[in-house]
């Protein structure tokens, strides 16, 4: 497919988000939020049920031969060329805080006849912070504020990490690779822990040249990898592999990223 050929993908991927917007923040800082905990010890919202729920519904009725990986209720792309890949509430910890970082993330991932998959199209909305950002592959990546235009955005061209300024997580999760992510941050210029999606798209709009997370889901990713990319950087695993297929995400301008692996190997 050409770029052209993702125009009615991504606008169905800001209907989609549109869905989403108008549920989370309906209950964003609801005095009744119900909240759960899932089997693997974190914790869900109704309104991530409900968002991701309308966005199935949504795709099943306009792109009935798609399959979905969504966060809370699994994976039903079988044998489908195409999958969207859905995070209703990316920041969920945020969101039933009242911390306004909390975005849906929608990906659209494409299989090539080889095998191979790529996340073609991306969009990230953020309703609380007013913002938007998505990509299609081959078009650039952009965000927009509220209602004004949408701006192209393209990353740093920092190139040392002295003079980097790197966003992560938390320290969680980096077991043997602890000593080595500390050094890292150590090494660098500034360090800033922005967390979820909203490192990644820092890194998209050049204000943080790296944004890493040890552990992650398909779902966290997909949208920000293609995002990231479209706007000069790169995406992969913290073992360097391309894409958001890795269990972790690594993103950065591109002259950082060789670097960053060889100190977290």
């Amino acid at each position: 497919m050409s770029a052209a050929e993702y125009k009615d993908d991504l606008a169905l991927a800001h209907r989609l988000a549109d869905i989403a917007d108008a549920i989370t923040l309906d209950r964003y800082q609801a005095q009744d939020l119900v909240i759960s905990t899932k089997p693997d010890n974190t914790p869900v919202t109704d309104a991530d049920r409900a968002t991701e729920q309308a966005i199935t519904v949504a795709i099943a009725k306009e792109r009935p031969l798609d399959g979905i990986v969504g966060e809370e209720f699994g994976n039903s792309k079988e044998d489908a060329q195409r999958y969207w890949v859905i995070d209703p509430i990316d920041g969920t910890k945020n969101f039933m805080r009242g911390v306004p970082t909390w975005a849906t993330l929608i990906g659209l991932v494409e299989k090539s006849s080889d095998g191979s998959e790529r996340v073609v199209v991306g969009v990230v909305s953020a309703p609380a912070l007013s913002r938007r950002w998505y990509a299609t592959l081959g078009s650039g990546a952009f965000v927009s504020f509220a209602n004004s235009q949408p701006k192209k955005i393209s990353v740093s061209q920092v190139n040392s990490i002295a003079d980097a300024s790197i966003a992560y997580s938390d320290f969680v999760g980096w077991n043997s690779k602890l000593s080595s992510f500390r050094k890292l941050l150590d090494d660098a210029w500034r360090t800033r822990g922005y967390g979820d999606f909203w490192s990644h798209m820092l890194v998209a709009e050049g204000a943080v040249d790296v944004a890493i997370e040890p552990s992650l889901a398909l779902w966290d990713m997909a949208a920000l990898d293609i995002i990231v990319r479209e706007a000069g950087g790169k995406f992969s695993g913290t073992n360097g592999i391309d894409g958001p297929f890795q269990g972790s995400g690594l993103s950065s301008n591109g002259k950082l990223h060789s670097k960053i692996v060889e100190i977290l190997s």
